[in-house]
């Protein structure tokens, strides 16, 4: 038999900076039981052996070092709660901000069981969430550095020759060293060239872990089955999502992800308004770029796309159709279920195109592209009568279906 849970005593608030922290503790009837104390970082393991127990419960607001700190507080006391710190409107607000005064504030509002709390992520689901984030700061550095580049040409009227399709190929490099410029805008040029070339290895680098870890999830295939979502997006969404199981239902992920609509229902008074945008926003960066790509292909989202562009706007039913997308989402991972609205051939054609995205030498089990393609339709109990995979103007041959063999 597990132990019985220790009764909490003490609600203790650490208001964390980057070098110290304060910590203040109350009852559960307000009283003052501890602090306000002062914790230097490099006493902080021998104060929370020290002077914190497991009848504690402790809160903090989300800062750059929060994980860290919830792995250091979890073995030690009762109970950690994150929080968002727009949700504590009485320190954002306060007139008067001290240390003292915050970490009491969240001990008084913990006490009062007052503080929503923040979903603690699992080790896993932070390297993938760091893993997205260094590659989203490497393309916006890469985009920095072409604006530059586009900046120079505009500038000085510049334009390249036919041959030179893409003016960012490193087979450009010849062309942008004979420009015409002054040392100083030439200097601009090798300065943002070279920028260009560092963001574009440091971003296939986070591609390629994030590649090996896609290989080895299962929920992968399930999204990228969906239109316009590829490796890093599917990738995307499971650090932000983390476990499905979080939400009972598709409307409280739509929720999370700030793309339900802002409701006012007070007496006779009821309208429905914009996109609540609270909540994370890599997943509606993500799912606004799947709908664009989902509504420009034949098929069930076009036709949906088509049908609300008339009345609300293009802007306001490409978000309509994000939503719809996200709600698949919930059920093709919930259910880990095939997309309804694909036919057989386009999820194979999903799945062929994230094995090599993946990396061949990445799948599991050591298995070919086309042998990834038929474990996965047969995993969803489809396509059994699929022999080739759509692939442009090419096809290729499938293994046999084992659907329906003996002992599967």
């Amino acid at each position: 038999m597990s132990a019985a849970p220790v009764p909490i005593i003490r609600y203790i608030g650490l208001d964390v900076h980057k070098h110290y922290l304060v910590a203040y503790g109350v009852d559960r009837d307000q009283h003052p039981v501890y602090g306000p104390r002062r914790v230097e970082y490099i006493d902080l393991e021998s104060w929370l052996a020290r002077e914190l127990r497991p009848s504690d419960a402790v809160a903090l607001e989300m800062t750059t070092n929060t994980w860290q700190m919830v792995d250091l507080l979890a073995p030690v006391v009762g109970a950690v709660t994150v929080v968002h710190p727009p949700e504590v409107k009485a320190i954002v607000k306060a007139r008067v901000m001290t240390d003292k005064k915050a970490a009491r504030i969240l001990a008084q509002l913990l006490a009062a069981g007052l503080l929503p709390p923040v979903w603690v992520p699992p080790q896993g689901v932070r390297e993938i969430r760091s893993l997205v984030a260094g590659r989203r700061r490497t393309v916006a550095l890469s985009t920095e550095a072409k604006n530059t580049l586009h900046a120079v040409l505009h500038a000085h009227h510049l334009l390249p020759p036919a041959e030179v399709k893409d003016i960012f190929h490193p087979k450009a490099r010849a062309w942008w060293d004979a420009l015409p410029l002054s040392p100083v805008e030439m200097t601009r040029v090798q300065v943002a060239l070279e920028t260009l070339d560092f963001a574009t290895r440091q971003r296939e680098r986070y591609e390629a872990v994030l590649a090996q870890l896609a290989a080895g999830d299962e929920r992968v295939p399930l999204l990228a089955q969906l239109p316009g979502i590829g490796l890093v997006a599917a990738m995307t969404l499971l650090g932000a999502i983390g476990d499905i199981t979080r939400f009972p239902t598709a409307t409280q992920l739509v929720g999370y992800a700030g793309l339900g609509a802002q409701v006012h229902d007070s007496g006779q008074t009821r309208w429905t308004g914009r996109i609540t945008k609270a909540g994370r926003r890599d997943i509606r960066r993500v799912m606004v770029d799947a709908a664009s790509h989902a509504v420009k292909m034949k098929g069930h989202w076009k036709d949906v796309y088509e049908r609300l562009k008339p009345r609300l706007g293009r802007p306001k039913a490409l978000v309509a159709v994000a939503r719809k997308l996200l709600i698949a989402v919930w059920h093709v991972l919930t259910g880990a279920t095939a997309d309804r609205f694909a036919t057989p051939e386009q999820v194979a054609a999903a799945f062929y195109a994230l094995a090599y995205k993946v990396g061949v030498r990445n799948l599991p089990n050591g298995v070919g592209a086309r042998q990834f393609v038929r474990d996965q339709l047969d995993r969803l109990g489809l396509g059994d009568e699929i022999t080739h995979i759509p692939w442009g103007s090419k096809r290729f041959r499938l293994p046999p279906s084992r659907v329906g063999e003996a002992g599967d």
